[in-house]
């Protein structure tokens, strides 16, 4: 049995939860947030908190339930707090603007990279070298800050490109005369 499946998942107050069928829905001050749940686990709704356990004792079951878990922690999360990355560049001329609804990212190409915000993500540029990728699902906020690195991930020699803030850059010595 999952450690973390067993747990239930409190909602607090000023969050309203629904579950209808395997679709738990929430709605806070953060926005509005569902996720589909596999059909191997079941979902209830009691006494403001959600319990999940797996219909059948299969492997596939026991192993979706803890997932279930976790991404409806995600959602209570998401809709009262919100998820935030941090992204730091590093390197001679590299930076970071917005323009509009645009991040501009200058990585030492030809031409600048201009990354296009999707919707309901927002992006703040503090300093040129600091991106801060701020929204309610995890999971995009993840993807939106992966793809960014993405385009100029950290190389080992002098650490240039684009890093998480507290991401550890294992870094090589030059080659020897």
């Amino acid at each position: 049995m999952s450690r973390i499946g067993k747990k239930p998942v409190t909602v607090p107050s000023g969050v309203t939860a629904t579950v209808e069928g395997q679709t738990v829905k929430m709605k806070g001050p953060k926005g509005q947030l569902q996720f589909v749940v596999h059909d191997d686990v079941e979902v209830k709704f009691e006494n403001g908190a959600f319990k999940v356990a797996p219909r059948h004792e299969t492997n596939r079951a026991r192993a979706l339930y803890g997932t279930a878990r976790a991404q409806i922690a995600n959602l209570v999360a998401g809709v009262t707090k919100g998820f935030e990355k941090k992204l730091e560049i590093t390197g001679v001329g590299y930076r970071a603007t917005m323009q509009g609804k645009n991040l501009q990212l200058a990585l030492g190409y030809s031409h600048d990279v201009v990354y296009p915000i999707p919707e309901g993500i927002s992006i703040a540029v503090a300093k040129p070298t600091e991106i801060t990728i701020t929204g309610n699902d995890v999971q995009r906020v993840g993807q939106v800050a992966a793809e960014i690195r993405a385009f100029r991930p950290p190389e080992p020699y002098k650490g240039k490109g684009v890093k998480y803030v507290d991401e550890f850059i294992f870094r090589k010595e030059g080659k020897k005369k």
